[in-house]
């Protein structure tokens, strides 16, 4: 069985027990979170959509950590301007594990 939720703006494909990160949520490691925003759900012979979300359905996960994704560098320059400028961005995550998949 597999669902596709949304969190944070993006859409997530998940099955039970997938380890994976998501944006940043207000939750601390060891809790349980819900995703109700349920898009989509294959139970193996049968797939119900939404229509925008499927009412009633609900993912479970737990939280495992939360964390800093590696640094990306931005880089601005203008040509013949002597315009240079550098900084960097980490992007926080919650990293979860999928517990139950219930529709």
């Amino acid at each position: 069985m597999y669902a596709v939720i949304e969190t944070g703006g993006k859409q997530y494909k998940v099955k039970e027990g997938d380890v994976l990160r998501v944006e940043k949520l207000p939750s601390e490691p060891g809790e349980i979170v819900e995703f109700d925003t349920v898009l989509l759900a294959h139970d193996g012979e049968n797939v119900k959509v939404g229509n925008p979300v499927l009412s009633g359905a609900r993912v479970t996960a737990k939280v495992i950590a939360q964390g800093k994704a590696r640094k990306i560098l931005v880089f601005k320059y203008k040509a013949k301007k002597n315009y240079r400028k550098r900084y960097g961005h980490r992007q926080p995550y919650t990293e979860i594990r999928i517990e139950k998949i219930e529709v």
